[in-house]
């Protein structure tokens, strides 16, 4: 018999006892889902379809263990689930699917701000660049699928904030924006000059459908007016 940890019907530190049949048949289920699936799968939509009892996350990460190895590999995007390529075999594999266009300068900075401070407004983008961001780097960003409305901050003007995507988690391989690259990993990349100050902090920016404090949820009257929320400056340098 293999046990699991209880669904909240058990006492606290006891465990569920379930049929290794039944937890066969859940991975079967689980596995049949995202290999069906054209994007990556939410542990809740597993979870509606698997057997009563079963946790899971039990099950997804039983399958992620038998995957590892593989050249097909199960991975966790967030709280969704998707079967993706070995990285190490990547290279052999061909695809007709039209690229993401090959970003400039100014958009990877802007993308690199919005990943570690958001949420952020186009002003404190802006800000921290210290130059005028255009509208068209951010809708590059945009049609990519890697940045996002958030919601509007609560301050004068009410400013959009930006965000970014589960997407953009699964393009660079990222299970949640925890995993983004800390201050060590980006001085060894290069990314950072030695002579930051001591001070210097990598932000640790909040889960995906977090709300700031500050910040309100997005309505269906916002997105009429985004147009006027973001308007268009200087071109990038």
């Amino acid at each position: 018999m293999i046990e699991q940890e209880g669904d909240g019907t058990a006492g606290a530190g006891e465990a569920t006892v379930v049929d290794p049949r039944r937890l066969h048949e859940a991975a079967r289920i689980a596995e049949a889902l995202v290999f069906a699936s054209t994007g990556p799968v939410s542990i809740a939509y597993i979870a509606e379809r698997l057997p009563r009892g079963v946790d899971p996350i039990h099950v997804m990460r039983a399958l992620k263990g038998l995957y590892a190895g593989r050249g097909v590999n199960l991975v966790q995007v967030d709280d969704h689930w998707a079967f993706r390529t070995a990285p190490d075999l990547s290279f052999v594999i061909r695809t007709d699917e039209k690229e993401v266009r090959k970003l400039s300068r100014a958009a990877l900075e802007v993308l690199s701000i919005i990943a570690y401070h958001q949420p952020v407004t186009r002003a404190e983008i802006e800000d921290i660049r210290g130059v005028q961001t255009s509208r068209g780097t951010l809708d590059v960003l945009m049609e990519a699928g890697w940045v996002r409305f958030r919601g509007r901050r609560r301050s004068p003007g009410r400013p959009v904030t930006f965000g970014t995507t589960r997407d953009f988690l699964d393009h660079f391989g990222l299970e949640e924006l925890r995993d983004l690259p800390g201050l060590e990993e980006l001085k060894g990349a290069g990314l950072l000059s030695g002579r930051i100050p001591p001070t210097f902090q990598v932000p640790l920016p909040l889960g995906d459908d977090e709300l700031a404090e500050d910040e309100d949820p997005i309505t269906e009257a916002d997105i009429e007016e985004f147009g006027l929320l973001t308007p268009g400056g200087k071109e990038d340098e």
